[in-house]
């Protein structure tokens, strides 16, 4: 067997390979997104079962292969299970491993993405801060690391949404969820955010869809 790996990442996706497998996509912050076979972890007693969900976070060993990687043991930090537990926070925290995995790229280092990802799942289980602003300011915080996104609103905006703008790209990820909006300046600020997501991705976000279908 090669020499193991060991990387610090979260687990964005995971899905079913034959009957015992999982194929996972692992946002590390060594070597940014990179897929990762757990072989066996659909058997009941796998010291992989339990590590190999969405939203694992801890230190993945890894032997390098061709083309993927093949994953022998995790010491997981956090497994967020109470988001698991609630509908709409799953909702929530899919949508955000979907949009980084929309801009993660193999080969180039991600911490300070995994580190606005790990955050802003700990900010869905705070009560006091609304979802749809974590939404906003992680969708922010994220095009602004990968350089897609406007200086200023693109947008009319108040004064409280304006500074928030400023706030959120300038402020370390942290230190993001410290504050909170009235309902008319949350407003505003969504919208601006919207406008750079719209501006700035390609895609329609599958676990987006279902969540704006459940806030119906």
């Amino acid at each position: 067997m090669r020499e193991l790996v060991n990387l610090t990442g979260m687990v964005l996706s995971a899905s079913p390979v034959g009957e015992y497998d999982k194929r996972l996509v692992i946002l590390t912050r060594e070597r940014g997104k990179i897929t990762a076979f757990a072989r066996g972890a659909k058997r009941n007693g796998s010291t992989l079962r339990a590590a190999s969900n969405p939203f694992v976070f801890g230190t993945f060993s890894l032997g390098e292969g061709r083309d993927a990687y093949n994953l022998y043991s995790v010491e997981a930090a956090a497994y967020f299970e109470d988001i698991a537990m609630d509908v709409e926070r799953a909702c929530y925290a899919s949508y955000f491993a979907e949009f980084a995995s929309y801009y993660g790229r193999e080969g180039i280092e991600a911490g300070d993405m995994l580190l606005l990802l790990y955050q802003s799942l700990r900010a869905l289980l705070q009560e006091n801060v609304p979802n749809p602003l974590v939404r906003r300011i992680f969708e922010l915080k994220l095009m602004m690391l990968n350089g897609e996104y406007t200086e200023k609103p693109a947008v009319s905006c108040g004064e409280a949404a304006s500074y928030a703008w400023d706030y959120v790209v300038h402020s370390p990820a942290g230190k993001l969820y410290s504050f909170l909006l009235s309902e008319e300046s949350l407003s505003e600020f969504a919208r601006a955010v919207e406008r750079n997501v719209k501006t700035f991705t390609d895609r329609n976000f599958r676990s987006l869809a279902v969540l704006e279908m459940m806030r119906q």
